[in-house]
Formats: structure tokens, C-alpha cells, sequence
């Protein structure tokens, strides 16, 4: 077993794949489409970051793939159809940076209440300049929060603490902690809050959500955070609300163009503002961060080819099922009737006693994972891959 890890993903899942017997290659950068079939020869496992982008030509020409882990929160990155049209099983870290983003945001709030960079750049010039003008303290202030999820409310508890109003909107009904207060509707969120942050998720939807309409019916003077999705906001439009100073400041951590490594320029229209926080995508990249991630996707990945276990998986049915039996089934099919007898009928011409079975489905997806009491008989897995509704079909021995 093999695992290709790309975007210098943290030593801690080099180290939960080595411990698991699996032999792990890695390399520091992205790589294109083009570039990732070719590196992906004689390997069962991929671990990308956000700069790799695994389309649905890289899935098809790519069969042998077993498993995919996005060492990050999102997936867009992803084309999910296809992985799940071919069994290619994906995980991610949806809670593992949480708090880093969040203390990044708490940061900047105050950053842009105190004009911090621009003092920062005053004195690197020799330029004393000390004066209150323009300069707040966050208590007292409201913060709202648009998209009310892992980020969103953790978000909400810890401004909270620092005695800030707290309001949200997400467009799920979600319960409120701590004092926050749910907005009925997004302009009701805009024109009472002193910072708006962003938090809503990649699904392509959300592309251009916040645009100049929304820019325009902030509250004047307010602050903008964006550290979900480049995407998300029109940045043409929060130059020129900053310009003007209808937007007092901004931090974007997130950009609709980002470099695929160092070695390329960043350029925005952002640059050169005052009171504006440039960040190069690192909401979630602290060391305690990244350590969690690659423990926690790594041991994803490694379950799943060795137990079949989908816990947790972004496009799969979820099964966690205690192994009972010598062997087990890992079997992916289309979601249509009369495939688990199909499967055990099978079963049964062999011989083989089942110890324990679980089915779940999703979407088009049906899943059976099937414990045995000895090992698999010659020409099973062979006559398993032959039902037409299969997709994909192992046997993992636990003698």
C-alpha cells in the first residue's frame, strides 16, 4: 500500500501512514491535472491541500486510486461526482483548524480597531505618530456572523468573552450560543453590525455572494473579514467601498486568484489600502492545526483501506462496523434493489458463513461491508465485480 502526499501536509500523517505499514512519498507543491496522472502511477492513496485540483480526467484515468484525503476543510477542489461515480472514497478535516481560524479573525478585529499595520508601517518609516484618532477599543461593538457553522459559532463564543454583541445569519436554522442572536435575513445582519466576517461554505452557489449591493448596505465605517472562500466577496467592489471610506477596513485571507506557490507574484486590488489585512490563505495554518489534520485524515485514510471504514466521508455512505470475522467485503454498488442478495447469494455458492453485515446508502451509492468466518474462497472477488451494479469491490483479510 502506497500514499502520495502533496503540499507539504504535516509529518504527523506521514507518521500514522508509516505506523499503519503504508509506505508514504511526498512532495512539497501542487501539481497540475496534467502533472498529478502521471505521479499518481502505482499509488493507492492521494493527499492534496487546496492548491491541488483533482478533476474528474484525473479520477477516470486513474482507477487504481482507492482513497483521497484533503488535508483542509474544503473540497471544492474535488470534482465529487466523479470520485463517487468511481468509488474513490474522500475525507477531509472539517473541525481541526477551527480554532485557528477563529483566533486569526479575533486578531484582525482588533488589528483593524487600533490601526495596527498602518502604525506598523509608520514606524518602519521613522514615522511617530501617536494618536487616538480612529482608534476603538471591540467592547461593546457588534460583530456579525455570516454562516453560523464550526467556525461560525466557536466564533461566536469567543467574541462573546471579549464583550462583544454577537449576531449571525446562516441560512440553516441553527441554535444560538451564548447571547448571540439569530438575524432573520442578511441586510438586517449588514446594517446593525460594526464587523461583518464571512464563513460560509465552498459550494458553488456561494460564488460572488457578497457583492457590491451588499458592500453598500454595511454599516458606514464597519470593518469586512473574509476567510472562507476567495470567491465568496467582489473585491472591486470592497476597494472602492474602502477608498471612498464607507468601509473603514478589511482582512482577506482568501482571494478569487492565488498563487500556486511562492515562487509566483500576488497581486490585488487591495493592495495599497490603508487599514487593509493581507493574508496569504492561512486561516488554518498554525503547527497545532496542521498536526491535528494530518493525524486526523491520515487515520481516516487508513481505516478505510484496511477496515472500509467511511466515517466522516465527504461522498460515501457512512459505515463504522467492529470487525467480527476473518475477512471482510468492502462492496460499492449503484443504489438499486436486490444487490445485497445478489452478494450473499454469491456467499452462499461459495460457502461462506457471514458473521456479521451492514448496508447504507447515499445518493446513487449503496455500501456492504461483510464480515466473514474464514477466508475468501478462489473466484469470489471475481464473481463480486462481475454484478453489473458493482463499482468497486475488495476483500480485506484480518488474520
Amino acid at each position: 500500500m502506497k500514499a502520495l502526499l502533496l503540499e507539504n501536509i504535516d509529518e504527523s500523517a506521514v507518521q500514522v501512514l508509516h505506523d499503519r505499514g503504508i509506505e508514504v512519498s511526498t512532495l512539497p507543491t501542487a501539481l497540475t491535472p496534467d502533472d498529478l496522472i502521471p505521479a499518481l502511477e502505482g499509488f493507492d492513496l492521494l493527499g492534496i491541500r487546496s492548491g491541488t485540483h483533482v478533476t474528474a480526467e484525473v479520477i477516470e484515468a486513474c482507477p487504481w486510486l482507492q482513497a483521497l484525503g484533503a488535508f483542509c476543510i474544503g473540497t471544492n477542489q474535488i470534482n465529487l461526482t466523479s470520485a463517487a461515480e468511481h468509488g474513490l472514497a474522500v475525507f477531509n478535516a472539517p473541525y481541526s483548524n477551527t480554532r485557528s481560524v477563529v483566533e486569526l479573525v479575533i486578531c484582525e478585529i482588533i488589528a483593524l480597531a487600533r490601526h495596527l499595520t498602518d502604525q506598523t508601517q509608520r514606524m518602519q518609516r521613522g514615522v511617530w505618530s501617536k494618536t487616538a484618532k480612529g482608534s476603538h477599543e471591540v467592547r461593546g461593538r457588534t460583530i456579525g456572523i455570516v454562516g453560523y457553522g464550526n467556525i461560525g459559532s466557536q466564533l461566536s463564543v469567543v467574541a462573546e468573552s471579549f464583550g462583544m454583541r454577537v449576531v449571525f445569519y446562516d441560512i440553516a436554522d441553527k441554535l444560538a450560543l451564548g447571547n448571540a442572536r439569530r438575524c432573520e435575513t442578511l441586510e438586517e445582519l449588514l446594517a446593525i453590525s460594526d464587523v461583518v466576517t464571512l464563513h460560509v461554505d465552498g459550494r458553488s452557489q456561494n460564488k460572488g455572494y457578497f457583492g457590491a449591493e451588499h458592500i453598500a448596505a454595511m454599516k458606514p465605517r464597519a470593518f469586512l473579514l473574509n476567510l472562507c472562500r476567495g470567491f465568496v466577496v467582489d473585491v472591486d467592489a470592497l476597494a472602492k467601498a474602502l477608498e471612498s471610506g464607507h468601509i473603514a477596513g478589511a482582512a482577506i485571507d482568501v482571494y478569487p486568484s492565488e498563487p500556486k506557490n511562492s515562487s509566483e507574484p500576488f497581486t490585488s486590488v487591495l493592495q495599497g489600502i490603508d487599514n487593509v489585512i493581507l493574508t496569504p490563505h492561512v486561516g488554518g495554518s498554525t503547527l497545532e492545526a496542521q498536526k491535528d489534520i494530518g493525524h486526523f485524515v491520515a487515520s481516516k485514510l487508513a481505516d478505510y483501506v484496511f477496515n472500509g471504514t467511511t466515517t466522516m466521508s465527504v461522498n460515501l455512505p457512512e459505515i463504522q462496523m467492529q470487525s467480527t470475522g476473518v475477512s471482510r467485503i468492502l462492496h460499492l454498488h449503484e443504489n438499486v434493489p436486490g444487490v445485497l442478495a445478489q452478494i450473499n447469494t454469491i456467499l452462499g455458492n461459495h460457502h461462506m458463513n457471514v458473521e456479521s453485515q451492514q448496508l447504507l446508502t447515499r445518493g446513487g451509492l449503496g455500501y456492504a461491508v461483510t464480515d466473514l468466518g474464514s477466508p475468501a474462497t478462489d473466484g469470489l472477488l471475481e464473481q463480486l465485480q462481475a454484478l453489473p451494479e458493482t463499482i468497486r469491490v475488495s476483500i480485506v483479510d484480518h488474520t
